[in-house]
């Protein structure tokens, strides 16, 4: 026993020691599993949205060409990883080398995400034997690559532990709030799915916040993130004469989730061939073409609105299944269901243990991503992926159980265990 104790201490004591420990266990099963993936998934190809808008890069410079048939210049995806995808294509063009390298990468970011989970969970009070135990979890959580969750998973710890650092300092800086602002703005190229996130942590700033300047320091953080959206935001106006939010495909995806027959999952409806997706679906591409992609996407908009009105009842339920789904897992798929709703239930009880010892700006950098960062997907079908930008917090909560459990440091260590991590307790003065 104590030399399981003397270990674990070795572990803990420097998070750089347990995130490399992580780093390496994430990076090798995954790299262990693409030795098994066929080539003709690995050469960049067309065959899904981001791959066909990097393809598009590399051949063209245009961020353009996600659907079926070239439909020219797109917004239909948030533009930072595919171009970082299009960088790699144009550097080692269109050949398995390319590919190989566009897969470790983002092999990398997923490893990076679990491996900063101690450091996280001592910045945000839960403690590093939790995040050692919940980066490790996830370090075997392998899955396919999606549209960049694991890059707005990273982006969103960060901001966390910005926000908290904020909310806990004696005072924020004008500098500090533009640079923060910059960075939130940066972040919305990742996932502007982030957004009701920060909407949530700047009203629990303005409220908390007792610096006389508060309003000032927000409305900067505000002006940052504005002034780093607003190159694409031109961008877009100049390409589609219309002004929307990073995407242009809100009502594309509110129509797939919202019409007659709907499914609360996408896979099952693309086991039906459905719904109609300008990616899988020739002549809905044409209608692109036709009618430009913004219109095109408001088009959609209108018939899953329309339909929502038509049908309230069905709405609703799609919602609730939606919502169960998210947080259960697939019903549908009874293991994979198994093992999420596990998970849920294993970071409720961490959380249960964990919050009452947290200050309160520690307990809302935990919470407000929890409550926020789904509610868009609540009205779209589900997809297993949606869940991993807020997945490390819940592993986090799961390891913090573990650790109650095994006798180890208490889950909630309290205001003691946030100065011991270097995180300060006092709130804004």
């Amino acid at each position: 026993m104590h030399a399981h104790r003397s270990a674990q201490h070795w572990l803990v004591r420097s998070p750089w020691r347990s995130s490399l420990l992580i780093f390496l266990v994430a990076f090798g099963v995954r790299l262990f599993l693409l030795t098994k993936v066929p080539h003709e998934y690995v050469i960049p190809h067309t065959r899904w949205e981001m791959e066909a808008v990097a393809v598009s890069l590399a051949q063209t410079g245009q961020f353009a060409d996600p659907y079926a048939l070239p439909t020219g210049p797109t917004a239909h995806l948030p533009p930072v990883l595919p171009g970082i995808l299009g960088l790699i294509f144009r550097v080692f063009g269109l050949t398995l080398v390319a590919g190989y390298v566009a897969w470790l990468l983002r092999i990398a970011i997923c490893s990076t995400m679990y491996a900063m989970m101690p450091w996280l969970a001592g910045r945000l009070g839960i403690g590093r034997p939790a995040g050692l135990l919940g980066g490790l979890a996830g370090a075997f959580m392998a899955r396919w690559p999606g549209h960049g969750e694991a890059l707005s998973a990273i982006a969103l710890a960060l901001l966390m532990v910005a926000f908290l650092r904020r909310w806990t300092s004696a005072g924020s800086s004008v500098a500090g709030s533009l640079l923060l602002g910059l960075a939130i703005g940066v972040a919305f190229h990742v996932q502007p799915v982030l957004l009701p996130v920060i909407l949530g942590c700047v009203a629990f700033e303005v409220w908390w916040s007792k610096d006389r300047r508060k309003w000032k320091l927000t409305s900067v953080m505000v002006v940052g993130a504005v002034l780093a959206c607003l190159p694409w935001g031109l961008r877009n106006y100049r390409t589609f004469d219309a002004v929307f939010f990073i995407r242009s495909n809100l009502g594309l995806e509110l129509r797939m989730g919202n019409h007659e027959g709907a499914a609360a999952a996408m896979d099952l409806m693309d086991m039906r061939d459905e719904p109609r997706h300008p990616r899988t679906h020739v002549e809905e591409a044409r209608l692109v073409l036709e009618r430009g992609e913004v219109g095109y996407m408001r088009q959609a908009g209108r018939e899953a609105l329309g339909w929502i009105r038509r049908h309230p009842a069905d709405f609703l339920q799609l919602t609730g299944e939606r919502v169960v789904h998210f947080w259960f897992g697939p019903l549908h798929r009874p293991l994979g269901a198994l093992a999420v709703t596990g998970l849920t239930i294993l970071a409720l009880l961490g959380a249960w243990l964990t919050l009452p010892a947290l200050t309160l700006p520690q307990r809302s950098a935990l919470l407000i991503p929890v409550g926020t960062f789904p509610l868009i997907y609540y009205v779209l079908p589900y997809m297993f992926r949606y869940r991993e930008p807020v997945n490390w917090i819940l592993l986090m909560f799961a390891g913090a159980a573990v650790v109650y459990w095994i006798g180890g440091r208490s889950a909630g260590a309290g205001r003691a265990k946030a100065g011991r991590s270097g995180l300060p307790t006092a709130p804004l003065t």
